[in-house]
């Protein structure tokens, strides 16, 4: 039996790197005044369609969507904010604090080609600053992910920002795009000729050698913005540069979701051979309105676990390095078992971390099995610490051992710590 296309499994050898990107994830954020929230991995088929877009490729490709045995359409959560969104709403949040800063990290679900830092059943950590129509809510939302990636010492990244403005503004462009990719169709791959009729800003995303040569010819948005677009954009530049935070203008960044609006950004890394994108977001105020509700500033940004191992890995030789026990019990004779157990769970008290021998090993198979784990201090049990109520406790590294008694062995091993 093998594990399904597409997702894998984390064994113990690889699992301290998660825990030290969780530990930053949860320092990063708190830094912020960002509160973690978690949501169900699958929903109601609707909150996607609505929020993503029908004709976004996840919705039309990539989710995994069964009915359930009531007859619901539930889906498999293809990302986080359409879920946390239906959240703030269902619980009133913004009614408790109207600026809601929350973050979170879990599991989602895509049906698309597994490739290098890509699964079917992937892993994020996002945020989303919700309640703010301002740039600087924009901006603290770069800033955040600027301090994760300096935190966990990713240096090999730019910033590329962009606007997709209002949705009077994007209509307007949109009606200008389609008409020149009209004019260029029989240029397009079959997929932008799809998408010029449905979700004509996609075409600007295609990865497509030949698309891209039409696109560069292509109208931006940048030369329709009106007054108050262009003013928000210009200040997300200007807090940027005031923060020193160097990016460029990209102005066929769209992003691949339909909820987007005003700001948007990426930041791309060629850390992994082709440049590619580390994480992405931007602005989508919209989204609410989707659910109902009345239009509310909202920010965020994602980015996949899996690519940012992929890319610590090259640069972070320790990053697999787990926590080593301290202390491991040998015990010389089975009679000595159970007093040896009372000695471990003595210095797991204490917040020792204490392993034992469970195979009932010889002395020599026990010692290499310290050497193996790496503990730095062994307390050897045998028939006579038993009858006199003492342990031995020996250095690894200097080989000095002491004898003491069973009550003093906290405070032995500590001398050595």
């Amino acid at each position: 039996m093998q594990s399904p296309r597409g997702t894998h499994d984390i064994l113990p050898s690889q699992i301290a790197a998660w825990h030290k990107l969780e530990t930053a994830f949860e320092e990063i954020s708190s830094l912020f005044g960002y509160q973690e929230i978690r949501t169900p991995m699958f929903e109601q088929t609707e909150v996607f369609v609505r929020a993503i877009g029908e004709h976004t490729d996840v919705v039309g490709k990539e989710m995994y969507t069964f009915p359930d045995k009531g007859g619901d359409s539930m889906t498999l959560r293809p990302e986080m904010t359409a879920s946390v969104i239906r959240a703030v709403i269902q619980h009133n949040l913004i009614a408790i604090n109207p600026l809601q800063r929350l973050w979170y990290a879990g599991e989602l679900f895509r049906y698309e080609r597994p490739q290098a830092g890509r699964y079917r059943q992937f892993h994020q950590y996002g945020v989303e600053c919700i309640g703010a129509m301002t740039p600087e809510a924009d901006v603290e939302v770069i800033l955040l992910a600027v301090a994760l990636l300096k935190r966990i010492g990713i240096k090999d990244y730019t910033i590329e920002i962009n606007t997709l403005a209002s949705n009077a503004v994007r209509q307007k462009y949109r009606e200008e795009l389609v008409k020149f990719l009209r004019e260029n169709q029989e240029k397009l791959s079959p997929d932008s000729q799809a998408r010029l009729e449905k979700n004509p800003l996609r075409v600007l995303d295609s990865k497509n050698p030949n698309d891209k040569l039409v696109i560069i010819d292509a109208p931006t948005i940048l030369d329709y913005l009106d007054e108050e677009c262009d003013e928000h954009f210009t200040t997300v530049k200007a807090l940027l540069t005031a923060e020193n935070i160097e990016f460029t203008i990209q102005p066929r960044l769209v992003r691949g979701l339909d909820y987007y609006s005003h700001t948007v950004f990426e930041f791309v890394s060629s850390a992994l051979g082709a440049q590619s994108s580390l994480l992405g977001g931007g602005r989508y105020n919209d989204m609410f309105v989707e659910f109902g509700a009345k239009p509310t500033g909202a920010v965020g940004f994602s980015m996949g676990i899996e690519r940012l191992i992929m890319i610590m890995e090259k640069s972070q030789p320790d990053l697999y390095q787990a926590p080593k026990p301290k202390v491991m019990i040998v015990t010389l004779d089975r009679d000595s078992l159970h007093y040896s157990q009372s000695i471990a769970q003595t210095l797991r008290q204490a917040g020792i971390s204490t392993v034992s021998d469970l195979q009932r090993r010889s002395l020599k198979a026990q010692m290499r099995e310290a050497d193996r784990l790496g503990t730095s201090i062994a307390v050897i049990i045998g028939e006579n610490e038993r009858q006199f109520g003492k342990a031995v406790v020996k250095n690894m590294q200097s080989g000095e051992q002491v004898e003491c008694e069973a009550s003093e062995v906290v405070m032995a091993v500590s001398a050595w710590m």
